[in-house]
């Protein structure tokens, strides 16, 4: 006994440890599900309207992450604070009024999805009744309604940095780019806000669905996304399983596209929707829910390979049916129609998912919370909303600063000095854990000696940096060695906005 426990504590310092430098301790996930624990669930809506919730969203910012937005067919948004202990002897309707922090009526109809913007004091919800509404959350005051689509709007999502540009799908089978900077007032038109609008994205004629009239499959766009690299969208829809991307400055026509299945043949062959798609924090993959019951994931630079791995388990009966990627890629999360949620490890697709069990109804939204890592939200057809959390022993619910995983265009000569001042050249990556006294935006994951002289450029090159040194630069940087697209989505200013194809490296037509 007491040399498995010196085992495990040796184990767990090495696993803490890497290359001088403390880093957040991997989850590693068995066969059974007792490494996750429920931590409480509470009822959304009330006894006597038990309406299913339809999205839901963590918030975006460190000191706002535990408060939760669900939003559900009855058109309220509802935020509850998910950070309080829920006793195993309450009711899921107590749980309620204790964690609700507030609710109002968004809309007079079902809300398909939600976003926060903005440091999460706006949010952004996605109606059947063809509009998109920018909310004060706070005031909980209604700032402008987007109008313009012709069917209810499934997905919306936001500019990676640039929050007042949104992109918007709709059933009616096109998407549109929003700028709200371009209001003046809650009455300002639509078509003054709108950049941009693309119909039939997703229309496919040669595409057959079953059925004894023979009928054109639909043509809704289920799911948008706007990439990091900050000029491009992803777009699916129900019509089939192809991923489109999009360049934002010439919109006339996908610039490359990713398939989940082969190409069907046959004359009756059938093909199937993409209920869902999410990226990584770092925009590296792309998850892919499609209707063959499979959850697809992509790489960003190789999308001409198709998907890289799949994920079978879940059943995906439904385009209210969601997953969505872990914000470290390390762990994809969907919902099911037999009433249970599922993770995957995404190293290993090939062993069985975890099995999360709890609900009675369809598990359709779900999300995982960007800085309690660990902690996962699920909302069912039942009217309940699941929090989850990965065991302790696996997964710290709290990131420190250090293993936050930011990138940061460069750092200042004084950091850089300040950061490698007490470390032997010769050496570099042995010696005491570094905390510089300005903190830092980027987790150093590993030091090889070909990145110290970048960090190190003698003053008159810095002055005068040719475009032939960045580029090299790049290159033999630590994200392009590990097959990151850091250095690829985020350049330097002088290589920036490059044609999309460079990003995708799509074959020319």
């Amino acid at each position: 006994m007491e040399n498995s426990r010196i085992r495990s504590i040796f184990q767990n310092i090495r696993s803490r440890e890497l290359n001088g430098f403390r880093v957040r301790k991997r989850p590693c996930f068995g066969d059974e599900s007792s490494k996750f624990s429920r931590l409480g669930a509470f009822d959304y809506g009330s006894e006597d309207d038990m309406s299913p919730p339809m999205a839901l969203s963590f918030c975006k910012t460190n000191k706002n992450a535990h408060i939760l937005a669900v939003t559900g067919e009855d058109g309220y948004v509802c935020l509850y604070n998910t950070r309080l202990k829920f006793s195993s002897s309450s009711t899921s309707a107590e749980n309620a009024e204790k964690a609700r922090k507030c609710e109002w009526l968004a809309h007079e109809n079902a809300i398909f999805d939600v976003c926060w913007i903005k440091d999460d004091t706006n949010l952004l919800t996605a109606c059947g009744d063809h509009s998109i509404k920018v909310w004060d959350s706070q005031e909980r005051k209604c700032l402008l309604a987007l109008t313009g689509h012709t069917g209810s709007v499934k997905s919306i999502s936001a500019h990676p940095s640039n929050n007042d540009i949104i992109v918007s799908g709709s059933r009616d089978g096109s998407f549109a780019l929003w700028d709200l900077r371009c209001f003046k007032s809650t009455c300002a038109p639509s078509d003054t806000l709108t950049i941009a609008t693309v119909q039939g994205a997703h229309v496919s004629s040669s595409v057959k669905t079953r059925g004894r009239h023979n009928k054109a499959a639909s043509m809704s766009v289920t799911s948008v996304l706007y990439m990091n690299d900050e000029v491009s969208i992803a777009t699916a829809g129900a019509v089939d399983s192809v991923i489109k991307f999009w360049d934002t400055r010439n919109l006339k026509t996908a610039i490359t596209q990713a398939c989940c299945q082969d190409n069907p043949s046959g004359k009756w062959a059938r093909s199937y929707g993409i209920s869902s798609l999410s990226q990584d924090k770092n925009g590296v993959y792309i998850s892919a829910s499609c209707m063959d019951n499979r959850i697809y994931l992509f790489n960003v630079l190789q999308l001409e390979k198709g998907p890289i791995k799949s994920f079978r388990g879940c059943n995906i009966g439904s385009f209210f049916v969601k997953s969505k990627l872990s914000p470290d890629a390390d762990h994809i999360l969907s919902g099911s129609t037999d009433g249970s949620a599922y993770v995957w490890q995404v190293n290993k697709p090939q062993t069985d998912p975890i099995k999360l069990e709890g609900h009675d109804g369809e598990v359709t939204a779900v999300d995982w919370c960007s800085y309690e890592m660990g902690k996962i939200a699920t909302a069912a057809d039942d009217s309940v909303v699941q929090l989850w959390n990965i065991n302790n022993s696996c997964y710290s619910t709290t990131r420190s600063p250090s293993s936050i995983r930011r990138r940061e265009k460069t750092l200042p000569t004084i950091k850089r000095r300040k950061l490698f001042t007490h470390q032997e050249t010769k050496n570099p990556i042995k010696g005491p854990d570094l905390d510089p006294p300005v903190q830092s935006t980027v987790q150093i994951d590993s030091f090889s000696p070909t990145s110290i002289p970048e960090m190190k450029t003698p003053e008159p090159l810095k002055k005068q940096l040719p475009s032939s040194h960045i580029g090299a630069a790049c290159e033999g940087s630590p994200d392009a060695s590990f097959g990151s697209p850091s250095s690829v989505l985020n350049p330097p200013p002088s290589l920036k906005r490059k044609t999309i194809l460079d990003y995708f490296m799509a074959p020319s037509s």
